[in-house]
């Protein structure tokens, strides 16, 4: 029972605390694909961004999450949100717009985004600095370890104020995003616009306020995304570098742009991370008597180091892109 604990610590919830990041990551980057048609290789450095206003904001008023008892960088969140939506919308009116009126191939617009990725990383670098940051300025991360009341386990389940935290935003985001996706106007108009762009504005949609809108879901998803990984570790100014790759290949798991399937294809990448680094020899010890004198088992028997566990998505991306390239749930609709 200690080592099944110690696989619920380091699998179940590490996995669902990756997978929710990827999945909240990827949502953003399969709605711009699903309206613009074009891979948005900046969407990690708009992460970066909304979790740096969070820094910036709880470094300013470091003590406004006291009055109800959570963690001031959640009550900052919301204006992050806002601040990194129209950080998106801005970055669209100045770069993506301008190559939209001329007509240029979506090659375009990905070489254009990688462009704005370097930009943003170097003016996140230039006021943030190089090392990494705390989002608990004043306030102390609390961690919860919960004792099961099974004789003999003397090991506890550990689970963080910020994960928490991150499996209750989460939610909110998916049902949110589904409410908005299938009740609304907009969002019929959106899942409109994704299915035949010249249709949609024959039927009278205005492209252009739709275009914004889902520049401003995904500048606000990626604030989401952002902040909650920074509150679990650590605020880095190169956060994005590690981000990109595993939420691009959520969104092709799932099935590029389609928002559900990121949030599937999210959680199969980080699971699939978690699973590949964790060492299994420590679920084998209590069987370690029992084995034959001649099989002896190694000190670590993860698949991979965790050094190595970058490789893990893009293995996935190319199984994926080989056996099923429409992903799990046959992309290109919302």
């Amino acid at each position: 029972m200690n080592e099944l604990v110690f696989f619920i610590n380091n699998v179940v919830i590490a996995g669902s605390v990756t997978g929710s990041i990827y999945a909240i990551g990827a949502v953003g980057v399969t709605l711009i694909f699903s309206i613009m048609r074009f891979a948005h290789f900046a969407h990690g450095d708009m992460m970066t961004f909304g979790a740096f206003m969070v820094l910036l904001l709880t470094t300013l008023f470091p003590q406004a999450g006291a009055a109800i008892g959570v963690p001031t960088p959640l009550i900052m969140l919301p204006l992050a949100m806002v601040l990194t939506a129209a950080l998106a919308v801005g970055l669209d009116r100045a770069f993506y717009k301008p190559l939209r009126a001329h007509g240029v191939k979506p090659i375009v617009f990905v070489i254009a985004s990688l462009g704005v990725a370097l930009m943003l990383q170097g003016l996140i670098r230039l006021f943030a600095g190089t090392g990494g940051q705390s989002l608990y300025v004043d306030d102390r991360k609390e961690i919860f370890r919960l004792a099961l009341p099974i004789e003999g386990v003397r090991v506890p389940v550990v689970i963080t104020e910020p994960q928490l935290y991150l499996f209750a935003l989460t939610l909110v985001a998916v049902v949110g995003l589904h409410v908005f996706l299938s009740r609304s106007r907009l969002g019929k108009a959106m899942r409109a616009m994704s299915d035949n762009p010249d249709l949609a504005q024959a039927s009278g949609i205005n492209t252009h306020t739709i275009v914004a809108v889902t520049w401003m879901l995904a500048g606000g998803l990626a604030a989401i995304a952002g902040t909650l990984l920074s509150l679990d570790v650590t605020f880095k100014p190169d956060l994005s570098f590690f981000l990109l790759l595993p939420i691009f290949a959520a969104a092709i798991v799932g099935g590029v742009g389609h928002p559900y399937g990121a949030i599937a294809g999210g959680f199969v990448v980080g699971f699939a991370e978690t699973l590949a680094v964790f060492n299994w020899n420590v679920l084998l010890r209590p069987f370690r008597d029992s084995l034959p004198e001649w099989l002896s088992l190694p000190g670590n028997l993860a698949f991979v180091g965790t050094e190595y566990k970058i490789v893990v998505p893009f293995f996935i991306l190319v199984v994926i892109l080989v056996w099923r390239p429409t992903g799990i749930f046959k992309g290109k609709v919302i």
